[in-house]
């Protein structure tokens, strides 16, 4: 019988248990397998316990926006614009903007703080 993805991940964590990458990818497992309560509470660690790890910020905030939680998805997005900004990763930040300027229901043209 061949080991899922998942348990090969969920081994891995029991003995790396605050290993970021693996949480990442717990995370992106389950919200894969539509178990969105297992992924949020994994980004949620991530964002509380890892905050520098910025890919999280992107993903936690697409998942509020699925689950109709906006306004978290916005708060999600605007740390993830100010860590990104900070550490001079552009390209996260970019990524991030486009997705909060959405989340906020701007326009092209229109402007905002970002």
């Amino acid at each position: 019988m061949e080991i899922s993805r998942l348990d090969k991940l969920l081994a891995f964590i029991q003995n790396e248990p605050e290993d970021e990458f693996l949480k990442y990818a717990l995370a992106t497992e389950y919200l894969r397998l539509n178990d969105t309560e297992k992924a949020l509470s994994y980004y949620e660690d991530l964002v509380n316990n890892h905050p520098n790890y910025t890919g999280t910020y992107y993903h936690l905030g697409k998942l509020y926006e699925a689950l109709n939680r906006t306004d978290d998805a916005i708060r999600t997005y605007e740390q993830g614009m100010a860590l990104t900004k900070a550490k001079r990763d552009m390209h996260a930040f970019s990524e991030l903007q486009a997705v909060y300027r959405s989340a906020k229901g701007f326009e092209e043209d229109d402007d905002d703080d970002y």
